[in-house]
């Protein structure tokens, strides 16, 4: 069997979400490998999968991180592309075909992802984004993206869903590490996952990377996927808000520190952890009234 596309889904803790994302894979028409690589998960996601053909499992005795993971999944991985998938993923058959027919036509597609649906159907914040600059991320923070109808290079939202579907593929800056079918030749040429990222923005740092060695990204809206985002960790907002604004610092540092000379610089930190503090403080607010109140959050 040739082996046209190798699967890597990092998991931890997915339960159920897990086997109904590799249900998914299994129904797909190509030759496809399924690479499930474990975070030292507590639960019992990976019991139904022990013993199924064309699934292999590779467990982590720690937690290395959501980019770690990537890279250790990619390393044993034998197709021509490799498919990276969240367990909360989940799609139609023709979903694969869709993202394979528009790499094949274009040999600088690096990478191509669909489009990503909420549970009620609706699409997803972060499937087609701009970068999010720390000016952007300000604007979108601050919700001045109002005024981008007068001023719309300098407002303009980084998050690209509630602009019209086009009707067929086109190059975006940046997606969702969430699902991402990339061209193995690009992936050699750009390097792997940046492991210095344990959760959050190494989707984005990858998607910088692509686009610096002239590799496309590629937003196919005929490619259907539903994501059950953060199902794998609403159990631990803070958690994920701390590594999420520890790497968003590590990109705003390593692609954009030089655009931010003298004082700009400690503004965009302060802006950063001022965020954290905040968020951290209302779900730290809304865990307490839990235990108050004896209930679970």
């Amino acid at each position: 069997m040739r082996v046209i596309v190798s699967t890597i889904i990092v998991n931890y803790n997915a339960g159920e979400l897990l086997h109904r994302c590799v249900n998914s894979l299994l129904k797909c028409p190509q030759e496809i490998e399924i690479i499930v690589v474990d975070n030292a998960s507590t639960d019992e996601s990976l019991a139904p999968l022990q013993g199924l053909p064309g699934v292999r499992i590779i467990d982590n005795p720690t937690n290395v991180g959501f980019a770690a993971a990537c890279n250790t999944g990619a390393r044993v991985a034998s197709g021509p592309f490799l498919l990276f998938l969240n367990p909360d993923c989940f799609f139609e058959p023709d979903a694969l075909s869709q993202l394979l027919l528009i790499m094949d036509a274009d040999a600088r597609a690096g990478l191509a992802t669909g489009l990503l649906r909420n549970m009620d159907g609706t699409e997803q914040v972060g499937g087609r984004r701009a970068v999010p600059t720390p000016w952007r991320s300000f604007v979108r923070a601050f919700g001045l993206a109002g005024l981008s109808r007068r001023w719309p290079r300098l407002f303009s939202d980084f998050n690209l869903h509630q602009q019209p579907l086009p009707k067929g593929p086109v190059e975006v800056e940046a997606t969702s590490g969430a699902c991402m079918l990339i061209r193995r030749e690009a992936m050699d040429d750009v390097g792997d996952w940046d492991e210095e990222y344990f959760l959050h923005c190494e989707d984005l740092d990858l998607c910088m990377r692509f686009r610096q060695q002239g590799w496309k990204i590629l937003f196919v809206p005929q490619a259907l996927f539903i994501h059950d985002q953060g199902a794998c960790s609403r159990n631990r907002p803070i958690f994920v808000e701390w590594h999420k604004h520890k790497g968003m610092m590590r990109f705003y540092r390593k692609f954009f520190r030089h655009q931010y000379p003298g004082l700009l610089w400690p503004l965009v930190v302060f802006g950063v952890w001022l965020r954290f503090t905040l968020i951290a403080g209302y779900h730290g607010g809304r865990i307490a009234a839990a235990f108050v109140g004896g209930k679970n959050v």
